[in-house]
This record gives C-alpha cells, sequence and structure tokens, in this order.
C-alpha cells in the first residue's frame, strides 16, 4: 500500500499482529503534510494484549517495540520452528553489554583452554551444550 497522503488508518483484530508488523502498518499513514491516526482494534482483551498494543501507544522507536515484543512474547526456539515462548536458553539482553561482553571473554577463554570440554570441570558445561544441541537438531526436523 502506497498512499502518501492517508491520514487514517483502522487495524481490526490488531492482538493477530506482532509489534513490528504494527509498526510497519503505522508507519504507512502520516507521510504527508495533514495530521494523521492509526486506530488499533482488538478483538480480544488480555494481559499480553493490553501491554503489546499500549506499548504501541507510548513508542514509536521500533528498538524499543522490539525489545518490549522479546520480553512478552518470548524468544522461541534458536534451532526450531517455534517463533514464541521461553527458549531453554537464557539470553541477556541485548542492550546489556557489559554482560555480553563478560559472556564472550568468558567462553573464549574455555575455548582456548580446553576447546572440546573434556575437562572434569566443564563436564557439566559439554552435557548442557549437548542437549542442547541435540534437542536443537530434533525441534528443527
Amino acid at each position: 500500500m502506497d498512499v502518501p497522503n492517508a491520514t487514517v488508518m483502522l487495524i481490526e483484530g490488531a492482538n493477530r499482529f506482532g509489534l513490528a508488523q504494527l509498526h510497519q502498518f503505522r508507519g504507512r499513514v502520516g507521510r504527508g503534510e495533514h495530521a494523521s491516526f492509526c486506530l488499533l482494534v482488538s478483538d480480544t482483551s488480555n494481559g499480553h494484549t493490553d501491554e503489546r498494543l499500549k506499548a504501541m501507544v507510548e513508542s514509536q522507536d521500533g528498538f524499543y517495540l522490539a525489545q518490549k515484543d522479546l520480553d512478552l512474547r518470548g524468544p522461541g526456539d534458536f534451532l526450531g520452528t517455534r517463533q514464541s515462548g521461553l527458549s531453554g536458553l537464557n539470553m541477556a539482553r541485548l542492550s546489556d553489554l557489559v554482560t555480553i561482553e563478560k559472556a564472550r571473554r568468558e567462553a573464549t577463554a574455555i575455548f582456548e583452554r580446553d576447546a572440546d570440554l573434556r575437562a572434569p570441570e566443564h563436564e557439566a558445561l559439554a552435557r548442557k551444550l549437548e542437549a542442547f544441541w541435540t534437542v536443537g537438531a530434533a525441534d528443527a526436523s
């Protein structure tokens, strides 16, 4: 849809769309010189739906909305087909650069000392890694 002077968009069933999609839709109005409105109508009302739509009202920042969507829906499977929900992998926020950098340094140090994770102190880590890849491979098939 490309109507530069569009001033109103009504999205019925807004609860069925992700925040990224809603943000993209909203960006299709208001590109002209006139005031514009994007109306979101939900088919249902529940905590998650209301919180997601409230985020759309509060912000026009796509990065904020992406983080909010991740917080609310979960990352899903990194190796499988599930697109939302909690995975078995715990993650830091993408904005938590201190934790991410510390994890990278620790992982690099372990890899340099024991790339195959054969040392006794890495036995639990090796089991977790094997389980992660086994489950991921099973989910992907």
